[in-house]
């Protein structure tokens, strides 16, 4: 939190900020206990955070927050000093308060509606400490007095991410001397174990000696808006490239006129010639090399700069990335508690093992994990673990443990849990797929594990005949993974005889960046999210088969039939003719929704920043957001859900287009194909919008050689082509095509910023068959003279 907020922000609202932090201690410090009543460490942290929270309520003057934890520190301060043991009774009213403590927190709650409440909270409390019991061991050697604990808690508090928030928002409110707000109300009524003293106020916060970083609330837009320039930053700093491509053209010709001014002195004849020619040809040739000197100094540093910049780029970008980073713990730091309190609910013993709760994962991701993550450990708890009696006379300890591991593979995130209870009555499931009519007897008894399992995530479907407050409504696991496949991760179910149930979750680590497969569809690029990808792959033509309106392919990966759609028909973009044998095809979906998506061309895979399209367009079908590759290059990301609907309306309606079939020569070139070549990537792509929407089949090209290299290796029908370029400028490839007898009738266009005569002459001389000022540029005049050049988009 900043300075402004920290201004901005009540008392009561930074209360709720440490308030959310202690508890967490509180709860995670309570559960330890219950397993382990005499862990020195855990009772140090839980009397540090009940001290914190009561210093801190007193401080805002809520005088029911200062009683719950006044009476919640005396209990602990008891444990400390070994007078008492603490018991399962105990643990309970402990957690009580800490929930307690967390609803006064809270924003909007009144303290006066939870009395009710505390009264028999504090009672008990007061009840359990009076009562006679058997010593304690007292916490092992190390531990601080509790009397040192109070004096130091406010200082060295190990969870409040902020230092102390409280005394911050002292400083930025600038407000008096907050000892005097004790008068706001009758101070709580102390006990001998734990009197209320100087040490209860704040003070300033010491600095932090155990290395920890501090930790800063950030507005979850201001970061998007952060990387989303980042991004940008990173691709603007890959442009550079191409100014120092041109200074090095620029400096290759210098070197040419250096020559050129070296062959003409040396064809002079020092007895005929002018002296002052000769002169000031030897002072030209001074200057040029003076010059070519300094140009070799200022590439030399631009290349330096080049290389920082992107470096620095490269840096700023990831550091950003890492900003939208939070520990797994920040979803799952409840879910302990959440297990122990159901196993009290339904009478078992359970507890909840995680490992791998630092691992990093997207905030977006965290948010919505946390209702999946909850729904399967109550789901372990409910079905998975038995009752105790029932795990001793099975050889078990009485106590069932559910793991939660978290780790990172391959740029993934991996969740796996798994309880050691009964596991899944295979025999009862297969009665229930059959009772319910989605298999029939004999079909039920060949399923595999693996194939029975998968039952369990259908909708609405339940082993449970009876509903209970927890489980059995048929309304869990589907929606599980639901809420998985929405954030591009996967769910598996599996189980090994008296092991219990595993679930595995693999999930992206964010949504920020994904990886993708680029295809290009009617000339634009378009992404395939990687983990909707089932395959990518080429089918021959005469292997499509036509049947009823629609199109299918034999899937050699899964053995099966799988129907296949233009990819340019269902974004409504004009179908091209064939110009291979074989057909680019994206295999997405899964089960009886598998389809093949036809495409033009394969470009490979890339790592894309996830840029979302502006508001003010709405949900656009069939895309999810949008992207620029390294070089610039627009890309938009499919909404892979909504492409299969897409196609499978398409089939439901019988229009699914044939598969595009390869013909004669002229047959597949009677599509006119433009190249177009400009060093400015928004001319660029202004001039291919605008081709493509009329039918042609444009490609572009950076620069000349670029545009030179393209023409070699690819036919064309028409080349429009800037003037002023890096490494070869229009002029110079219009002549090279006017020299080469294969590309010499190719119409080539000049579209330039210069419009005076003297420019346009140069252009044509050259051999231009038509030049177009960027001044008078518009759409019509474009299309016009494209027309004019090759006709329209189909021969």
């Amino acid at each position: 939190m900043n300075p402004e907020q920290l201004r901005d922000a009540s008392l009561l609202e930074l209360f709720a900020l440490e308030a959310e932090a202690q508890t967490a201690v509180l709860n995670d410090g309570l559960l330890a206990l219950e397993r382990d009543p005499g862990a020195a460490r855990q009772l140090e942290a839980c009397m540090r955070a009940a001290h914190s929270l009561k210093g801190a309520a007193r401080i805002v003057g809520l005088e029911e927050a200062v009683r719950v934890a006044h009476a919640m520190e005396d209990c602990l301060v008891a444990a400390q000093q070994g007078s008492l043991r603490l018991s399962a009774a105990h643990i309970d009213a402990l957690l009580e308060g800490t929930d307690l403590l967390q609803r006064i927190g809270q924003p909007g709650t009144a303290p006066h509606e939870q009395v009710s409440r505390i009264e028999p909270l504090l009672a008990q409390l007061e009840a359990l400490l009076a009562a006679p019991q058997a010593p304690a061991a007292k916490p092992s050697a190390g531990v601080p007095a509790p009397e040192a604990v109070a004096a130091e808690a406010r200082a060295l508090s190990p969870t409040v991410t902020e230092p102390d928030l409280v005394a911050e928002a002292m400083a930025a409110l600038s407000m008096p001397d907050f000892g005097s707000l004790s008068s706001l109300s009758a101070p709580a009524t102390p006990s001998a174990s734990a009197t209320p003293n100087a040490s209860d106020t704040p003070t300033a916060p010491a600095p932090q000696a155990d290395g920890r970083e501090r930790v800063l609330r950030v507005n979850a837009e201001t970061l998007n808006q952060l990387l989303a320039m980042a991004a940008e930053g990173m691709v603007e700093s890959n442009g550079l490239r191409q100014f120092g491509d041109a200074m090095q053209q620029m400096r290759r010709l210098q070197m040419r006129a250096t020559r050129a001014l070296d062959t003409a002195r040396a064809g002079l004849s020092t007895e005929t010639a002018d002296q002052r020619g000769l002169a000031a040809l030897a002072e030209a040739q001074d200057l040029l090399a003076g010059m070519h000197r300094q140009f070799a100094e200022h590439l030399a540093g631009f290349e330096q700069y080049d290389h920082r910049a992107g470096r620095l780029s490269r840096r700023l970008y990831d550091t950003a990335l890492a900003c939208r980073m939070r520990p797994l713990s920040d979803a799952i730091a409840g879910h302990t508690r959440m297990v122990r309190d159901l196993g009290r609910t339904l009478g078992k013993q359970v507890r909840l093992e995680l490992s791998g709760a630092q691992t990093q994962v997207d905030r977006d991701i965290l948010e919505q994990l946390d209702a999946p993550l909850a729904h399967l450990l109550r789901n372990a708890a409910d079905h998975g673990i038995e009752p105790p009696a029932q795990r001793v006379a099975q050889g078990k300890p009485a106590e069932g443990c559910i793991t939660l591991h978290a780790r990172h593979n391959a740029g993934r995130l991996i969740i796996e849990i798994a309880d050691d209870g009964a596991g899944v009555d295979l025999e009862r499931l297969r009665s229930a797929i059959v009772r319910r009519g989605l298999a029939s007897e004999q079909t039920a008894g060949r399923l595999s594990q693996g194939e029975l399992l998968e039952f369990l995530l259908l909708p609405g479907f339940s082993m449970r005949d009876t509903v209970s407050e927890i489980s059995g409504r048929g309304v869990g696991l589907d929606a599980v993974q639901e809420m998985i496949r929405q954030v591009h991760g996967s769910l598996r179910l599996s189980q090994r005889s008296g092991e219990g149930m595993q679930i595995h979750l693999e999930l992206p680590l964010t949504l920020s960046v994904v990886r993708a497969l680029l295809v290009e569809v009617d000339g634009e690029a378009y992404a395939f999210p990687l983990g909707r990808v089932q395959r990518a792959t080429s089918v021959p033509r005469d292997a499509i088969e036509q049947l009823e309106g629609r199109q299918h392919f034999h899937f050699r990966f899964a053995q099966r039939q799988v129907g296949l759609v233009e990819a340019a028909q269902v974004l409504q973009r004009p179908v091209g003719a064939a110009v291979r044998d074989e057909v680019p095809v994206v295999v997405i979906g899964e089960h009886e929704h598998t389809y093949g998506i036809a495409v033009d061309r394969l470009l490979g895979e890339r790592t894309l920043v996830v840029q979302p399209l502006a508001e003010a367009l709405g949900k656009i079908k069939d895309i999810a957001a949008g992207s620029l590759t390294d070089d610039g290059t627009p890309v938009l990301i499919f909404d892979i859900d909504d492409l299969l609907r897409s196609v499978e309306r398409l089939v439901a309606e019988g229009g699914v287009a044939r598969a595009r079939q390869a013909g004669t020569e002229a047959e597949t070139l009677r599509r006119r194909r433009v190249l177009v070549v400009d060093d400015s990537l928004t001319v660029r792509e202004l001039e291919r919008k605008l081709l493509a929407g009329r039918g042609y089949d444009v490609r572009v090209a950076v620069d000349g050689m670029d545009g030179w290299n393209m023409l070699r290796a690819e036919s064309f029908d028409l080349v429009i082509t800037d003037i002023d370029m890096p490494r070869m400028d229009g002029i110079e490839l219009v002549t090279r095509m006017k020299q080469d007898t294969t590309l010499r009738p190719i119409p080539v266009m000049v579209v330039s910023y210069k419009d005076r005569e003297q420019d346009r002459r140069r252009g044509l001389e050259a051999g231009a068959d038509y030049y177009l000022a960027k001044g008078s540029f518009h759409d019509t005049a474009l299309l016009d003279a494209v027309r004019d050049l090759i006709g329209e988009a189909r021969a």
